[in-house]
Formats: structure tokens, sequence, C-alpha cells
């Protein structure tokens, strides 16, 4: 039999299209993989999570990845629904759980699916752990060399979903909530955060209406990701019925997008700094910041007025968990919408950072529009976009070669003022425009990504870079 394809973990995990590369075998070497790591560290008496979301089979998946831990030695407890991946890192913690497995392809179109991994501190897996797990995957399926023959360890199916909604509660001030008579509708984009918001509004006697709460494996019409064109649906259920807000969560529930009363998207870098402002200037809390290359000026601006030391991280989270361990952080964020904030598990919390909008906007009084309003007075407009282009990613190295050569001294008219290649290759066009040209660390595609103080001015930087990625990709 030939060796099995090679598999590779990128930002967040390994990624791969249902029935091509994402099959039964392929997790269950992964998870051979994930059990032998953990049994060389004498931890498999601690035992794993293992939760899925709601895409094609998910359950079936988790429950082959369960199995082959049990085979291990290793106990599981295994999700009993499709459960949000910060359920899952909060089980984490609170079982004293060697990790967790997630099958999640969190935002990607509906035919992937994908695998990530969680750490004893609930956050995503280090770099080094990652290349450790790699490297033991197996050449195939069944192994050459399976575990020897052993009692296997119990697989525990429980409700993961109810322990961390409950943990939530102690985190967020409710009561205000209630009693400022505001309205939200709540986006799972059928994905598995279905239900986690309106259990909790419900609960706590907050009005509100679901939308998208059901299963639905093909996320008709949509990417579950909380960004522009995706959201539509909500933005029709806030303005319709005159609702205050809206929150969207991406398919595993760990990003978060919102819209304002008016239909204004409100995008994770604003997301992001609202949430700032309220825990320094709202709950009077301190820490230092950490946000993803791709992330905001604003953050830096919010930083410096505040006096609190900022650090820029490459793209992906557990670069930001990471730091989040070691250091006294307040809040921590990535461009995609992925943010935590002090006193909860170091992983990104799409849940969390609605609750977070919702308290704010009670706490002040005020819509999300009044409130970026605000800022845009005080620091200037700030907008930004990303493009997509799926060109494969030989091609997508190649356009970013060529940036970061100098093939672009100019775009749109701007003169670039200077060049950072922590990861992917800025240009700089002064101190709060910008262009970011990365090639995708888990998908095929180029990723663009550009902030400006205009929106025509945002258009046409992006437009350029497209015009040049067609003629030299």
């Amino acid at each position: 039999m030939a060796p099995a394809a090679k598999i590779k973990f990128g930002t967040d995990g390994w990624r791969g299209i249902i029935a091509e590369d994402y099959t039964f075998a392929n997790v269950r070497r992964v998870a051979a993989a994930v059990a032998d790591s953990i049994r060389a560290k004498r931890r498999s008496s601690r035992g794993v999570v293992v939760g899925y979301d709601a895409r094609f089979q998910s359950d079936r998946f988790a429950l082959a990845a369960a199995e082959v831990l049990a085979a291990h030695t290793i106990p599981v407890a295994l999700a009993d629904r499709p459960t949000p991946t910060p359920a899952l890192s909060y089980a984490v913690i609170a079982r004293r759980a060697a990790g967790a497995i997630v099958i999640t392809a969190s935002h990607n179109p509906y035919y992937w699916n994908g695998f990530k991994l969680k750490a004893p501190e609930g956050c995503s897996v280090s770099l080094r752990l990652t290349r450790d797990i790699e490297r033991r995957i197996p050449r195939k399926w069944p192994p050459d060399s399976p575990p020897r023959r052993r009692k296997p360890a119990p697989i525990e199916t429980v409700d993961l979903v109810t322990p961390y909604l409950k943990d939530l509660e102690t985190f967020i001030d409710f009561d205000k909530i209630r009693a400022s008579g505001l309205r939200f509708v709540a986006d799972a984009m059928h994905g598995a955060g279905r239900h986690c918001l309106g259990r909790l509004f419900e609960r706590h006697g907050i009005p509100h209406r679901e939308i998208r709460n059901d299963l639905n494996p093909l996320f008709p019409g949509i990417n579950p990701e909380p960004i522009d064109p995706h959201v539509e649906a909500l933005r029709q259920a806030v303005v319709k019925s005159g609702y205050d807000a809206g929150f969207a969560l991406d398919g595993d529930g760990d990003r978060i997008g919102a819209m304002d009363r008016r239909g204004g998207f409100v995008d994770s870098h604003k997301v992001f700094s609202l949430l700032f402002r309220h825990l320094y200037e709202g709950r009077g809390l301190q820490g230092e910041v950490v946000k993803g290359f791709a992330s905001t000026t604003l953050i830096d601006k919010l930083a410096a007025k505040y006096g609190l030391r900022l650090h820029v991280t490459p793209i992906g989270f557990k670069y930001i968990s990471d730091i989040i361990l070691e250091r006294d952080v307040l809040i921590g964020g990535e461009e995609s919408g992925g943010i935590t904030v002090k006193g909860r598990p170091p992983e990104r919390d799409g849940v969390l950072c609605s609750l977070l909008l919702a308290e704010m906007m009670a706490h002040h009084g005020k819509g999300l529009e009044e409130l970026i309003a605000e800022f845009d007075r005080e620091f200037g407009e700030h907008h930004y976009q990303r493009v997509d282009l799926r060109i494969g990613l030989d091609k997508a190295r190649k356009v970013a070669s060529l940036v970061q050569n100098g093939k672009l001294n100019q775009v749109a008219g701007l003169k670039v003022t200077g060049t950072d290649t922590l990861d992917g290759v800025k240009l700089w066009f002064g101190p709060s425009t910008w262009l970011l040209v990365r090639p995708s660390g888990t998908e095929d595609l180029l990723r663009l990504y550009a902030e400006a103080p205009t929106k025509e001015q945002l258009g046409s930087i992006l437009e350029e870079m497209k015009k040049f990625t067609r003629k030299h990709a």
C-alpha cells in the first residue's frame, strides 16, 4: 500500500477537503500522533476532551479520533452535540485535561473540515508541540506498529456547553443588560454556537431573536464567517425589526462580527477597539495588549493613550496565547474576529465578546454606531478590508516575494514609507495606512489586508494590488 498523503498543520491546526484528504483514515492518523505525544509526556491519565462543530459528519470524525485515543488508554470526554471551541477550551481547564481535539474547519466553506488542538491551558498548542505531533503521524492507517493491545480507556459522552455558559454568567453583568431594555439578534450562522447566546439572553430576560440556528452543514449561500457578504441575513433581521444590535458567530463560535442598529457592519477591528476601551475605562482593568500583525492601528493609538504596553505577533492566535500565558494581558485579538480578555481562558471567544459588547452598550447607554463615532472624532476614521484571491499557494508566494523585493514602491499614488515582514509583507504609507500581502496558512489563497482613513483610498489600494497580482501571478 502506498503511503498516505503528508499532513501539514497550518495557522490553526490541519484542514482539508472532506473525502479528498480529510478522511477517516487521516483523522485517525493525526489522533494517533496526538495520543503518542500525550503518552510520551506521561499525561495520558488526565484524559482528553474531544468536540466537534456542525459540519458534515463532524460527530463521526470526532468519535473516530476518540476511539483512537481510547485505544491508547487515554480517557476521553466526548461532546454530546456540536460545541463551540471556547466551550472546549474552558472544559480542558475545568477538567484539568491533557488537552483537546476539536473537529472543525472554523469559517471555511462547507466542503472543508479540520482538526484543532488545545493545550492544557485551554489555548492553541505551541508551534513546537505542533511540529512534534506532525513528526509522529504514522505513514498510513492502520499503522505498521499499532498500539499494544490493552483494555481501551473509557469514552464518556458529556454536555460541555452548559458548564461553559454557567461560567460566563459569573463574568457578565446581565442585570445591567436587562435593565437597559436593549434588544439583540443572535446569528449562529448554522454553526456550533447555536443557542448559546439565546440561552443566556432567555435565562436573564433579555429581549432577543435567534437566526440561522438550525443545523445545516451546507451553510446555504454563505461561508460561516462573520463578515460581509455572509452577514446580510443578520443585517436584515436587525434593521427590519428595530433591534439595537446583532452578533454573529463563526462556524465554531470563537470569532465575532457585529451589526449596529442602522445595519452598519462592525468589523473585528472596531469590536477589538470597543472592548479594549470598555475593559479599561468601563471596568477599570489594567494590563498589556496583544494584537495580530493584520490588526488595526487604532489599537496602537488606544494603547498609547492609556500608557499600556503593546505586543504585535505573527498571524495566528497561538502567538497571542503565548504572550497571554507569560504576561499580565488585558486583551488580545486578531483581525479575523478572535479576541479574549483578562480573566478568561487564553483563547478567542465569540460568545464572550458578544456579551461584552451588550454589556458595554448598556453601560454607556449608547448604540455601537454612536460609540464608533466617538472613536472617529478622537482618532480619525479607520476603514479596513480583507480580500482573498484564490490563485494557489505557489502563485501567492511568488506575488508576496515580488512585493518583498521592492517591486512596488507606491500603490494608488501613495509612496511606500516602510516595510515590515513579520508575517507576509506589510507596506506602510504613513502612520495609519497600510497594505499587507500574505499567503494563507490554511487555504490556497493570497490574502490582501489594508487599512486607510477613507473608503475611497482603501478601495484604490486593494484594486491596484489586485491588478498587480493578476499581472504577475
